[in-house]
């Protein structure tokens, strides 16, 4: 019998993406291996040194780096923090995969963007991010394209949602559900994304052998106002979603206000369309959320 092939997922214990993307390789017959904090401090000085010998021990083919700094505004005042986990830790992970026979799966953000564009970003559109966190993560782009990898992926995502830990779209129903009225800005537009679905596109990419800079997200488009009312109707919890702009919300960073990612090179190489947010949401809430949350059993 042939052996697994084998992945080492980082951030696969309790990132929201991380877990996703180890279970949906594992459940395709892949071998994974889950790191997390536990296993190594990403943010520590000798993370280098023991993502190293992590690798050597484990001989995997694939590393798909799930990790990240993604609190948006607190990055503006924690700059540095951010600055190594979005751009020194895929740094490290270019020079090790280097010189070793592996592949790397690195995520972005469409917060490398500056928000001006009227129609979808494309893959060649210029980056111009407008926050630290946004600046950091193109930073690590920058660092991978450096490394001149011969096998790289960089998927460039947005607005994750999924099951596992903390999203939006769960935030936003534990809201409603203590509260007739809350207020959602309505003046920022992007790509809402199933975590379970990201992954499995990821996997086909992988397994094509497909590598370079692509956009992965859920088809369509959503302001977080449009996402928390779909959210809240599909839940069926009585409460009003009232539209703020983006200036009467308390945000340290400044947000891209719109930010819709286009998928057209992933159709290119692989004839994937990824299907429309509201039909991965429905799935989320009613496979994840609605037995534990007892949504649409309000008495």
């Amino acid at each position: 019998m042939a052996a697994k092939r084998k992945a080492l997922v980082l951030g696969g214990v309790s990132g929201l993406l991380g877990q996703s993307a180890a279970d949906i390789f594992q459940d395709a017959g892949w071998e994974v291996v889950r790191i997390g904090r536990r296993d190594i401090d990403f943010s520590a000085k000798d993370a280098s040194y023991r993502l190293e010998g992590l690798v050597d021990s484990e001989e995997p083919e694939l590393i798909l780096n799930a990790v990240a700094y993604t609190k948006v505004d607190a990055a503006e005042e924690d700059a540095d923090l951010a600055g190594v986990l979005n751009r020194a830790l895929p740094a490290t992970l270019g020079r090790i995969v280097k010189t070793r026979p592996c592949a790397l799966v690195h995520y972005s953000t469409d917060f490398v963007f500056n928000g001006k564009k009227k129609s979808p970003y494309d893959v060649d559109d210029k980056p111009g991010p407008l926050n630290v966190y946004g600046k950091s993560k193109l930073a690590g782009e920058e660092a991978l394209r450096a490394c001149d990898l011969e096998k790289c992926l960089i998927i460039r995502t947005a607005w994750l949602f999924g099951p596992g830990r903390g999203n939006f779209v769960l935030t936003i129903l534990n809201l409603a559900k203590k509260n007739k009225k809350i207020n959602v800005i309505f003046d920022q537009t992007g790509s809402p994304t199933y975590t379970l679905d990201l992954a499995a596109h990821t996997l086909k990419l992988v397994e094509a052998e497909e590598y370079g800079v692509f956009h992965l997200v859920n088809s369509g488009q959503a302001s977080w106002c449009d996402l928390a009312d779909e959210s809240i109707r599909l839940s069926q919890i009585e409460c009003l979603v009232n539209p703020v702009r983006s200036q009467e919300y308390p945000q340290k960073a400044l947000r891209p206000a719109y930010t819709v990612l286009d998928c057209a090179r992933l159709f290119r190489v692989t004839g994937i369309k990824p299907r429309p947010w509201p039909q991965a949401l429905r799935d989320y809430i009613y496979t994840y959320l609605a037995p534990e949350m007892h949504l649409g059993n309000e008495g």
